[in-house]
């Protein structure tokens, strides 16, 4: 489970908004860094990995089916350490779980910036592995499903759910958009990266100010 979704179930949806907008933010730049400035890879959008991944090894390019092979195995990776964390530090006291997984993905992120281009398929594979505790995935879909409950019951809290999410969404698409100019600017490049660190670092202070009220 993503920490968006976390936070959702432990939050009122207008209390866990200022938080995940950060996250969505963060993510949406992952992405559009790794394919403006790493071969065209995708660090969140696992799906468009699988479906380029298919077609080259289709196509007998082996190298080039790898390269989307790797992000795709890695955010799996991602997605079981950020649970076995969640399940070994879910009750601790210092520093929340969830704070704990965003430490380490600021960690890698400030890292990636640092790894050269011709290592391109190690950074976008480290970006994989730490966006997944923190993916967007699947807020289309519950967005229109509030949408079309909201139409046929006209329920306050269907309204909010769907506004939450398509806000979500928005600025997952916001810090897409940044993302990419950045990444394309050569005089940022690969260290374009950091911002998302920088996004990630205002989120994990707010949970800080926000650890009383989440168990």
């Amino acid at each position: 489970m993503s920490l968006i979704h976390e936070i959702e179930q432990e939050k009122q949806m207008s209390e866990a908004f200022v938080n995940s907008a950060f996250l969505a933010l963060s993510g949406g730049f992952q992405d559009a860094y790794t394919y403006f400035t790493r071969e065209e890879v995708f660090s969140n959008a696992q799906t468009g990995n699988v479906v380029l991944m298919s077609q080259h090894f289709m196509c007998g390019e082996w190298m080039a089916g790898l390269r989307y092979l790797f992000p795709i195995l890695s955010f799996a990776v991602g997605v079981w350490v950020a649970e076995q964390i969640q399940g070994r530090y879910r009750y601790a006291r210092k520093l929340h779980w969830r704070q704990s997984i965003l430490l380490l993905e600021i960690v890698i992120l400030f890292v990636v910036g640092f790894i050269p281009t011709r290592l391109d398929m190690m950074a976008t594979a480290l970006v994989s592995f730490s966006c997944a505790s923190t993916m967007c995935i699947g807020n289309l879909r519950s967005g229109i499903a509030a949408l079309s409950g909201y139409v046929r019951e006209h329920k306050s809290s269907q309204a909010e759910q769907m506004l939450y999410y398509f806000g979500i969404i928005f600025l997952f698409a916001l810090g897409a958009g940044v993302g990419g100019v950045l990444s394309m600017n050569p005089a940022v490049s690969i260290r374009a990266i950091w911002v998302s660190c920088a996004l990630l670092l205002v989120s994990f202070c707010l949970m800080f100010i926000e650890k009383p009220k989440i168990s």
